[in-house]
Parts: structure tokens; C-alpha cells; sequence
């Protein structure tokens, strides 16, 4: 009998042979959660926009003829008494003589979250998105002149790629998801989206940028981001985000309303449009570099784990 016992020690071994696939199961989250292709298209999106919209005669005309649409000026704009051109008036945050304020104030609030939950890499990495994504501003306004392809007036010769005030809006919205916990991380992001498509869309249509300078700044805080997730060690990197079902539609479906009202003018609809779209695309393209990837990310590594 004891002959005929011993081939029931092997059946253990389908039960031992399923533990060995599990043990890489538990490293890949964190190869998932922070890969490098992410950080490289955002890079390429960037170059993308400033080769099509500002290094090419087509697209500068099709900018270009966004400012002869309605009346010179930004009167026009239903966000103008909110954007401090108006005499007397408050501007909303980052706009007017409020962008450095805003600035300094988020990098003290990243400061103060970074100590309090002692997360030095990733403060390290939030304060780094910031500085290098407004920073970038300065260095394209001299670095990389706006070409006058098309002889265009002298007042759109102005290099504004990428936009400063769309910027300032974006970096401190991915800083503040690398910093805040993952529980409320989400719902900061929603905050901060909704914040940026109002910032993008009436930065676009009150003729301060360009719709692509809006969008270059948005791709290149993802940029950033992207470059200090992957960097970040495994096991400092943003984990897998359990967020409600409904949260993103909620927060797109605001957004795009938001920017519907921040890029709307009284005196063209085209240019409210396109205003709009790229406040919009902007809120979007940062709801998934800070949200997206780790919301798909929990739903892969669930049945892994499960």
C-alpha cells in the first residue's frame, strides 16, 4: 500500500507548479504603472503640435485667421471679467498678474503634503514637474523664435508656444497627484481637470495663445510627468487607482461644459469652437496621464490577483 501511496506525492505539484507563475505577478504592477512609452508620446505629441501649427505656412495661416474671426480684443469673451484684463477686476488663477502667486503658492502646498506624508520621492518628482514644465516656457520664447512663414502682422509674431498660464494649471495638477493619496487622488484630478479646461479654453479664445500653444503646454507637463513616474523607484511610483465608475464621464462630461463657457464669445461661434475643443482636449489628455493608465492598470492586475 505504501508502493501504491507514494505516486499521491506528486499531486501536489500542479498545486506547486500554480505558485511559481504568481510570484512575477506580484513585480509586474509596478512595471505597468510607470512604463516609458507614455513619456515618449507625449514628447512626440509636443514636437508634433510646434512642427504642424508654428514651423509650417498652413498652420499658421489656419491660427492666424482664428484672430480676424469677431472683434480684435478679448471684451468679446464671456470669461473676460474674470480674467483681470477688466479694470478693477479679480483675475481667476493663473491668469494676469496671478500666474507667479499661483506658482509659488502650489510648490508651498506640494512642500507642506511632501512632508507631511513623507513622501520625498515623490515630492521630489511633483516640485520637478512643476519647475520644469513652467520653466520650459522661458527657454522656448528664447531658444525657439515663432518663424514669420506667412507675413503675418507683427502683433501674432509673439512666441507663446508653449502657453504659460495653461501650464501652471497642468503641472500642479500632476504634482499634486503624485504627492496626495491615492484614495483622493481621483477626485484632486478632477478638480484640477476641470480648473485647466477653463484655463486652456479662455486662454485660446480671448487671443492670449493660440490653441496649440494650449495644447503644447498640456503635452509637455504629461511629458514630465510621464519622465518622473517611469524614474521614480517601484516602489515609490503611483500605484494601481480604484476609482468610481462613473467619475470619469462625470468629470469629462464638466469639463467639456466648462469649456464650452470659457472659450465662448458673443461675436463667433467658430472660434468659441475651437477654443473650447482644445480647452477640452487639454483637460482630457491630463485626466488620463494622471487617472487613466492606473485606473486600466487595477482592472488587468485583478484577475492576476484574484
Amino acid at each position: 500500500m505504501t508502493q501504491h501511496d507514494s505516486p499521491s506525492l506528486p499531486a501536489h505539484r500542479p498545486g506547486a507548479s500554480s505558485q511559481p507563475p504568481e510570484a512575477p505577478d506580484d513585480p509586474s504592477p509596478s512595471r505597468t504603472t510607470r512604463p516609458w512609452m507614455p513619456a515618449l508620446l507625449y514628447t512626440l505629441g509636443f514636437l508634433t503640435v510646434y512642427l504642424l501649427a508654428i514651423c509650417t505656412p498652413w498652420g499658421q495661416r489656419a491660427e492666424n485667421a482664428l484672430f480676424s474671426l469677431g472683434k480684435q480684443g478679448s471684451e468679446e469673451a464671456w470669461f473676460y471679467p474674470l480674467s483681470g484684463s477688466e479694470y478693477g477686476s479679480t483675475p481667476l488663477p493663473p491668469m494676469e498678474l496671478s500666474a507667479e502667486p499661483t506658482v509659488m503658492v502650489g510648490l508651498a502646498v506640494i512642500v507642506v503634503l511632501t512632508l507631511v506624508r513623507r513622501c520625498w520621492w515623490q515630492g521630489c518628482a511633483a516640485l520637478g514637474v512643476v519647475i520644469l514644465t513652467t520653466g520650459s516656457k522661458e527657454v522656448f520664447k528664447s531658444a525657439m523664435p515663432r518663424p514669420d512663414l506667412v507675413g503675418a502682422p507683427e502683433n501674432l509674431l509673439d512666441q507663446g508656444f508653449p502657453s504659460g498660464h495653461t501650464s501652471i494649471p497642468a503641472a500642479l495638477t500632476l504634482a499634486a497627484v503624485l504627492v496626495v493619496s491615492p484614495r483622493i487622488r481621483p477626485y484632486v484630478a478632477t478638480v484640477g481637470v476641470l480648473w485647466l479646461a477653463c484655463i486652456a479654453a479662455a486662454s485660446a479664445t480671448m487671443g492670449g495663445h493660440r490653441p496649440s500653444e494650449v495644447l503644447g503646454a498640456t503635452l509637455l507637463a504629461c511629458a514630465y510627468y510621464g519622465l518622473a513616474t517611469w524614474l521614480l523607484p517601484p516602489a515609490a511610483a503611483p500605484g494601481a487607482t480604484r476609482i468610481p465608475r462613473a467619475l470619469p464621464v462625470i468629470t469629462l462630461t464638466l469639463a467639456l461644459a466648462i469649456a464650452l463657457a470659457s472659450g465662448a464669445r458673443n461675436d463667433t461661434l467658430t472660434r468659441s469652437l475651437v477654443s473650447a475643443a482644445a480647452g477640452f482636449i487639454c483637460a482630457a489628455l491630463v485626466w488620463y496621464a494622471a487617472v487613466g493608465r492606473p485606473a486600466h492598470t487595477a482592472r488587468r492586475t485583478r484577475p492576476a490577483l484574484g
